[in-house]
Parts: C-alpha cells; sequence; structure tokens
C-alpha cells in the first residue's frame, strides 16, 4: 500500500487536501485525514483508503458533507462496519466524541464483482460488511478494529488495517471485462468538463443509449445523466472554493445554458447556494 507519505523515512502526517466531491467547512477542525493508494495488484478494483481520527467536544457535532463519487464504499470504525451504495444526493456523516475509522473507496467496476448482484440495490443504502462478504468480512472487521485499538493514528496500524481489506478482496481479481469498461467509462467522465450530454458518452464508447443505460444501472446503480451532473457539481465546488470568479463564469466553464439552471442544480442537491458556498470559503 503507498501512502501519501513514506511511512520508511517520514512519520504519518494527515493530508489537509480537500478533494472536490467535499463539501468541507473551513471552520472543522474536528478531525485529521490519512490517505492511500492501494497496491498495484489492486489496479481496477480499489480506488484509495483514507483513515480519518476525530475528537469532537462533548454536546457538539461535526457533520461532513460528501457529493459522492459513483463508487461502493467499504468504512469500518469501532462501532460499525457498512459497505455502501452511492448516496445520489449529499451524503452526511455526522461525528460525535472521539473515534476513528478505516474507509475504502471502490473502483466503479468493484461493487457488482463484491455483491454478485446488479448494484442498484445498494443505492441511497448501506448494509453490514458480514452481509456481502460473510466470514471473510468477519475476519477483515476483527483485523481492522484489532490493528486500529492501541494507535489509530500509527502508519503501522494503518498499514496492518490496510493489508486486512486487500487479503479480503483480493478474491475478486481479476476485474472483467465489462468492469474494465465502466471504469473507463467513468474515467473519460470525470475527467471531461466537456462532457455535458449523454450522447458524446454513448459516442466515445460506441453504445446506444439504451445499451449505457443498462451498464451504468448494473453496474453503479445510476444513470448517465447522474454521472454527469454528479461530475458538473463537485467541479463547480472545487471552483467556487479554490478560484475566484463569478457564478456566472463558473456556470459557462461547466456547460450550462445559463447561471439560474447552475444555481438550482447546486442548491437543490447540497442545500446551498453556489453564493452561500463561496462566501463560506471566502471568509477563511
Amino acid at each position: 500500500m503507498k501512502p501519501d507519505t513514506d511511512p520508511t523515512d517520514a512519520a504519518p502526517t494527515a493530508s489537509d487536501r480537500i478533494e472536490r466531491a467535499h463539501l468541507k467547512d473551513p471552520r472543522d477542525a474536528s478531525h485529521v485525514m490519512f490517505r492511500y493508494e492501494p497496491g498495484a495488484e489492486f489496479d481496477g478494483l480499489l480506488q484509495r483508503f483514507w483513515i480519518p481520527i476525530w475528537s469532537v467536544p462533548p454536546g457538539q457535532e461535526a457533520p461532513q458533507k460528501v457529493l459522492q463519487y459513483p463508487v461502493c464504499l467499504i468504512v469500518i470504525s469501532g462501532d460499525y462496519a457498512r459497505f455502501y451504495g452511492v448516496t445520489s444526493g449529499l451524503s452526511t456523516t455526522t461525528l460525535t466524541g472521539d473515534g476513528w475509522a478505516v474507509g475504502l473507496m471502490c473502483a466503479p467496476a468493484a461493487g457488482f464483482l463484491i455483491t454478485k448482484a446488479p448494484i442498484a440495490a445498494y443505492t441511497d443504502r448501506f448494509t453490514d460488511v458480514t452481509d456481502v462478504l460473510g466470514a471473510d468480512g468477519e475476519r477483515l472487521v476483527d483485523r481492522v478494529r484489532a490493528a486500529m485499538a492501541r494507535a489509530p493514528g500509527s502508519t503501522e496500524a494503518h498499514r496492518t488495517a490496510m493489508q486486512a481489506y486487500g487479503d479480503a478482496l483480493r478474491r475478486f481479481l481479476p476485474v472483467d471485462p465489462e468492469g474494465v469498461l465502466v471504469n473507463r467509462l467513468v474515467a473519460f467522465v470525470e475527467t471531461r468538463s466537456d462532457v455535458t450530454r449523454v450522447a458524446q458518452v454513448c459516442n466515445e464508447f460506441d453504445l446506444s443509449e439504451r445499451a449505457l443505460q443498462r451498464l451504468v444501472h448494473r453496474r453503479l446503480g445510476l444513470t448517465p445523466k447522474w454521472l454527469i451532473q454528479r461530475r458538473r457539481l463537485q467541479e463547480a465546488a472545487a471552483r467556487l472554493r479554490d478560484h475566484p470568479a463569478t457564478l456566472g463564469e463558473v456556470a459557462a466553464v461547466l456547460g450550462y445554458a445559463d447561471q439560474p439552471h447552475f444555481i438550482r442544480d447546486f442548491s437543490r442537491v447540497t442545500a446551498m447556494t453556489p453564493g452561500e458556498f463561496a462566501a463560506l470559503h471566502a471568509a477563511e
């Protein structure tokens, strides 16, 4: 497993990088976050690990809001162990007290392979890890909790926990050809700001609109239109947070026909207007 900071020549350090999917309040100092890349053998199946360690004063809460990527997640903490489908709206996790978690972001192809069923059944819901991994899930949870029991901030604890994930999920390799296709398809949409219509995806992968819809629904539990809309909203959040720009400029860059359309889409999903979001970060 390859960490953000090489543990062989440096103490573990938390990353303060904010991903475009995260609508983090700049005043939130509730947690530190460690991020790691899986080993090369898991290419196409696993995308990244994240390990948050939090401390929230008694009586307070720290909501974490995310525009989730089109992938399934596995999250193990001291209190729960869950397999998550994609949250189609805004995903909110509220931190309280002191705790930690070891999270895994799967690749788009992985959910179908792990559950052995169309992943649409898990959209906007979660289930216990043991429901999808059985006895392997029980061993995984026990090993992760044992690793994090004494020193959740330790790079060695992180490495041991991630090795447990690898041992539990290695059996789902190699990724099937349809999974390879869906990984490529998601990467195309997520890295191309000029992709604003489903027809562009159909043309790129030589698929009819109906075939594309079936593929995305089966492997991701979503629609092609959702994929494009989610990337646009994530990119909008990143631009509003990191790049001084007017709402009209952001709307134009993201391919919206007009500014009101952009404002409606952003507000409907995030529960705040783009102006409110930009102002929050301008005040840092």
